[in-house]
């Protein structure tokens, strides 16, 4: 599914984008850059690119601005945040504001062009389904939104409070739609913690990528899926219902969910 993609990295570290740009040249993409957001909004007035990875904190200002500029100029560039463990909760809330996916600095090779080929994959399916949209044919969607009473991280994850108080989680359908049929998951155990925007199971796919699936929300798990286990597939078939991943008690909901897109919004 991958193919060549424009894109724009935004970072003040040198070393950072002599990282990023050589990585991703090992895929072909062709990458331009910048050390500065002055500097990112002034080339974002006079190119275009496909994708755009930035640091979310920088002397001179921040992603944020970045993700304000593509909003007021209409540019539909797909962007992924790039941050240390200590901005993980802006990096949450920068999947609120519109970004795709964020990464951790340092990261890894693998997390890196993971990352930019599910960006590069969620970048064609927006651009098929606005023209389904302008040919009127809106209801062929090409994947399937969260439920009613669901709430989303990005387009990572999802979360869906039961009445008992236990909260539900699992992958959204336009994140699996951007990687390849899945082969294995990774899954953590009864009993262990899971943190909001932090990675709490994996998928290995047929194209061996791995992906890591961040989490909609902090808490404690209390079961794992069996079906699932059994039957990696059910994931894909049924990722709203039957394919859940975890239920697990949250630590604090009432603060987390403020980082949570809900389903009205599920559209692209």
């Amino acid at each position: 599914m991958s193919k060549p993609s424009n894109i724009l990295v935004i970072d003040d570290e040198q070393v950072i984008i002599d990282a990023v740009v050589k990585i991703c040249k090992l895929e072909n993409y062709s990458v331009d850059s910048v050390l500065n957001v002055k500097t990112a909004i002034e080339k974002l007035s006079k190119n275009y690119y496909s994708i755009i990875i930035c640091d979310i904190m920088m002397p001179d200002g921040d992603g944020f601005q970045i993700l304000d500029e593509l909003r007021k100029r209409n540019i539909d560039s797909t962007l992924i945040m790039m941050t240390g463990y200590s901005t993980v909760e802006n990096a949450v809330n920068s999947l609120y504001q519109g970004a795709v996916d964020f990464i951790p600095k340092p990261f890894t090779m693998d997390e890196l062009l993971n990352a930019v080929f599910r960006a590069n994959n969620y970048h064609k399916i927006k651009k098929k389904q606005e023209e389904l949209f302008r040919q009127n044919l809106g209801h062929s969607l090409l994947y399937v939104s969260c439920p009613a009473k669901y709430l989303r991280l990005g387009y990572s994850s999802w979360m869906l409070q039961e009445k008992d108080g236990s909260v539900l989680i699992g992958i959204c359908d336009l994140l699996l739609k951007t990687i390849d049929s899945i082969t294995d998951i990774e899954f953590l155990a009864p009993e262990d913690e899971i943190v909001q925007g932090v990675s709490c199971f994996t998928i290995m796919t047929s194209d061996e990528r791995i992906h890591k699936i961040l989490s909609p929300l902090s808490g404690r798990i209390i079961e794992v899926n069996q079906n699932i286990k059994s039957n990696v597939h059910l994931i894909e078939k049924d990722p709203y219902f039957e394919g859940w991943v975890y239920r697990i008690i949250p630590d604090n909901i009432a603060y987390e969910i403020k980082h949570l897109v809900p389903y009205s919004s599920d559209i692209l």
